[in-house]
């Protein structure tokens, strides 16, 4: 087996291949470019992304050159794959600021400056935009029936369910089975790798092409990934863990991988870090909680840089281990005006984002669970004063033991 496939395999990126021993002798025998795609309904990605992007680097690693479709076009109507309901439509400005973010943002994760391996950043708008209808239909339409339409898991669900699906969204796989067309024709992409929810709309672009332009060409999944308590990977109870510091800080991305379950530290050592497997093996006899801080150090190393992820590993050092106050922890600015008005500790942690149900907060000050500076408040109506913040301008408040943050004068 071709050694791309064999990593991909070995570091459990694989689910379904269209033509396994194909793509592996195509891939023997040639560097290819191969793209992933990826709408663009939010402002940033998050770690629900993070695979099919360490799939992009693995791409470049072997010599492979990743095209990155920005899904302009298809973000337009909405991929109803793994979708109880229509998806909210967004105004073309949103989706245009969405796309140049999250460029940026990939560009983080991916080398550009090899010119062999340079990534390709395309928009599907480009050609999606100016489609002639009858055009489409008598050209790209006539290779598609219903009845194998209607019978993909992203349709039939739906169907079975008797939830609405529009024809809209009914549309998106042609649509992305072209967008897969354009690519092979335009920049000569003869791979699509994709989740496993898109086995259906890869499958339609690998067949689309071999009767359009008699070519093969080949589709590649990757499994659904959930965390070992059940939950989806990219959701935590406080929300999504974004990719752009803007909405998530490097040290709370930190601390997410550092408080990765036990059960899944390995696997996902293999899965979001660049270390190499037999490196991997070595670290399983050594004590759990050092393996963390390594996944910790390397997945925030790729996003961050390294300097980030050493000052985050510091600052939880010394936040846990030497009880401080943390100089370096996530920042919340309270308005003075609100010191003003006496705010009590249920308002600063509402404020702070730290919880958002107020009874919530009352049981954990009577679990003895919330503290300001390293001490434990009992009183739920305590007021914060401008005696709590020292000489610096801020104070620490912690929920649990695992949620920590800076709040100053702002």
């Amino acid at each position: 087996m071709n050694n791309f496939l064999k990593e991909f395999i070995k570091r459990g990126y694989f689910y379904q291949c269209t033509n396994e021993k194909g793509l592996s002798d195509h891939l023997d025998d040639n560097k290819i470019n191969a793209y992933i795609g990826f709408d663009c309904t939010a402002e940033s990605l998050h770690v629900g992304s993070l695979l099919q992007i360490m799939c992009l680097r693995l791409l470049q690693k072997h010599g492979h050159r990743p095209i990155v479709l920005l899904g302009g076009g298809t973000t337009r109507v909405g991929d109803p794959s793994g979708k109880d309901k229509t998806r909210t439509m967004l105004t073309e400005d949103v989706i245009e600021k969405n796309i140049k973010n999250i460029e940026k943002i990939l560009r983080n994760f991916l080398d550009t400056d090899n010119k062999a391996t340079k990534p390709i950043f395309v928009n599907n708008y480009k050609w999606l935009k100016d489609l002639n209808y009858i055009s489409f239909l008598r050209e790209i339409g006539k290779h598609f029936t219903i009845n194998k339409m209607i019978n993909f898991d992203s349709v039939k669900l739906r169907l079975d369910r008797q939830q609405s699906l529009s024809y809209m969204e009914f549309n998106y796989m042609i649509l992305q089975a072209y967008d897969f067309l354009e690519l092979n024709k335009n920049d000569n992409c003869v791979l699509q790798i994709g989740g496993s929810d898109q086995w259906g709309n890869i499958v339609n672009g690998v067949e689309l092409i071999k009767r359009h332009s008699n070519k093969q060409v080949y589709g590649l999944t990757t499994p659904l990934i959930t965390l070992a308590s059940g939950v989806k990977m990219g959701k935590t109870e406080s929300g999504a863990v974004w990719l752009d510091e803007k909405f998530l800080s490097a040290y709370d991305y930190w601390q997410f991988w550092r408080n990765t379950d036990d059960r899944d530290v390995i696997k996902f050592l293999k899965m979001f870090t660049d270390l190499e497997i037999n490196e991997i093996q070595n670290l399983e006899n050594e004590d759990i909680n050092k393996i963390k801080i390594v996944l910790a150090n390397k997945t925030t190393s790729i996003l961050h840089g390294k300097d980030q992820a050493l000052q985050s590993e510091e600052t939880a050092k010394k936040t846990f281990e030497e009880n401080s106050i943390g100089e370096n922890l996530p920042s919340y600015k309270i308005n003075n005006n609100l010191l003003v008005k006496k705010i009590n500790v249920i308002d600063l942690v509402l404020l702070a984002k730290l919880e958002t149900s107020k009874s919530e907060i009352r049981r954990l000050i009577k679990g003895k669970g919330i503290k300001i500076n390293n001490k434990v408040i009992e009183d739920e109506k305590l007021l914060i004063k401008k005696s709590l913040f020292n000489e610096k301008g801020f104070l620490k408040l912690s929920l649990g033991k695992k949620k920590h943050v800076k709040v100053e004068i702002g």
